[in-house]
């Protein structure tokens, strides 16, 4: 069981011991930045650009070592997901739409060794936000949003910069601690970053403009309300920054980091590792002409269905077989998810979603192990097929929260418990 979370990604909520606030630190970078060059050699002016309409999407991968009291405790590896849209510009200012998504796997360091790596990633909290940007890159935005959660990084001078100029400025990263801690506010953390411009730099064979942005945080903040709450937080991030002048966004990016945070209760963790991240490209989802494709094709496979939500496309399978009270795939089901593999090979540049879930028997909890468990297994089987690779696809359990049917009625019981596969949008 992962109690635990990441730095830079989202966990569960059921997770017993959290620091929810890391999850997508720095990632915001990429919603944020939409830069251009006023020359093409020499001297740069950097700044936001905004255009009404925009669509962007980022995918970033973390890896790191998290140690309770000093020893190792798990390792940890989380892929987010971020969109964003431009809603409209005014005086050189950006009005963002964006959500933030992640889905993580953990292993538990016992004290033989490691334990066995999770396969899949699972899916966690989804984070909405809106937020105006200036076109230096400072941030406006409404006291209840979470993200982006590092603000005002990066901001440039109101100047031409040269390789090897520098430049500072405050920020503050705002954290998310009512899982973990009990902490209902967001929770905020100031530091200065310094900033230097590096001229050309490489990333995966191709040359960018680039940039380094780093920051060191010693800070005593005062006492909360909460369950617990940080005593102590020392911090250190470097990051490279690169980014495209012919597309005016960024291409890239990349971070070490080391954060410690001493505890009310006593415990210390420390957390380090390595996030990138890149922009994507993908076309808008013509979410009508997918369905009709899908439901011609999926007419033969018994319990099956297809519509659109607000992920993308979801395929529904009714009522699929498993042993009595486990996640063992019958093999007619086997037949079915041929099938629908088949399907989904044809959309190979979006990512999948798995959701397990069951009708409304036993208690909460295990239903919700239960149906996480029948959706892993579903997974599971798909990349036996090479559908996807494992970090294009994730799973998550409902329980029976989401029920399509009456519960009161065997055949209610038997709509809820289903699997469905969402082909992402985003």
């Amino acid at each position: 069981m992962k109690n635990i979370i990441s730095r830079r990604g989202t966990s569960p909520a059921h997770l017993q011991v959290a620091l929810l606030g890391g999850r997508f630190l720095k990632l915001n970078i990429f919603l944020l930045l939409l830069i251009f060059s006023t020359t093409l050699a020499g001297a740069i002016e950097f700044s936001y650009k905004y255009n009404t309409g925009d669509k962007y999407r980022i995918l970033s991968t973390v890896n790191e070592d998290i140690y309770v009291n000093y020893k190792l405790g798990y390792k940890s590896e989380i892929i987010n997901r971020i969109a964003v849209e431009i809603t409209g510009t005014e005086n050189g200012k950006g009005r963002h739409e964006a959500v933030f998504q992640t889905a993580e796997k953990t292993t538990k360091i016992g004290g033989t060794g490691v334990t066995t790596q999770p396969t899949l990633f699972e899916w966690s909290r989804d984070y909405p936000s809106k937020y105006e940007q200036t076109n230096l890159g400072y941030i406006s935005i409404g006291s209840e949003y979470y993200m982006p959660m590092v603000r005002d990084v990066p901001v440039f001078p109101e100047r031409e910069l040269y390789p090897g100029d520098t430049w500072s400025a405050a920020g503050e990263e705002v954290h998310d601690f009512r899982d973990s801690f009990g902490i209902k506010d967001p929770y905020r953390i100031p530091f200065t970053a310094e900033y230097t411009y590096l001229g050309e730099a490489e990333w995966k064979g191709e040359k960018y403009p680039a940039f380094t942005v780093s920051y060191s945080v010693l800070f005593n903040p005062p006492p909360v309300s909460g369950n617990v709450f940080p005593r102590r937080i020392q911090q250190s991030s470097q990051q490279t920054i690169y980014w495209d002048i012919d597309h005016g966004q960024v291409a890239a990016y990349e971070e070490h980091f080391r954060t410690i945070i001493h505890l009310s209760d006593g415990q210390v963790y420390e957390y380090r590792g390595r996030a990138e991240a890149e922009v994507i490209e993908s076309p808008p989802m013509n979410k009508e002409e997918i369905i009709n494709d899908i439901k011609a094709e999926i007419e033969n496979i018994p319990d099956a269905s297809v519509r659109v939500s607000d992920e993308g496309i979801v395929i529904s399978l009714e009522n699929i077989q498993f042993a009595p009270d486990s996640s063992i795939l019958m093999a007619s089901e086997k037949l079915k998810l041929d099938s629908i593999a088949e399907i989904l090979m044809k959309y190979p540049d979006r990512d999948l979603l798995v959701g397990g879930h069951t009708a409304l028997a036993g208690n909460a909890a295990g239903r919700l192990q239960l149906s996480l468990e029948r959706a892993q297994a579903v997974a599971d089987y798909l990349l036996g097929k090479r559908v996807r690779t494992p970090e294009r696809m994730v799973i998550q359990g409902y329980g029976a929260e989401r029920p399509v049917a009456d519960n009161s009625t065997e055949e209610g019981m038997r709509k809820n418990r289903r699997v469905e596969i969402t082909i992402l949008e985003n």
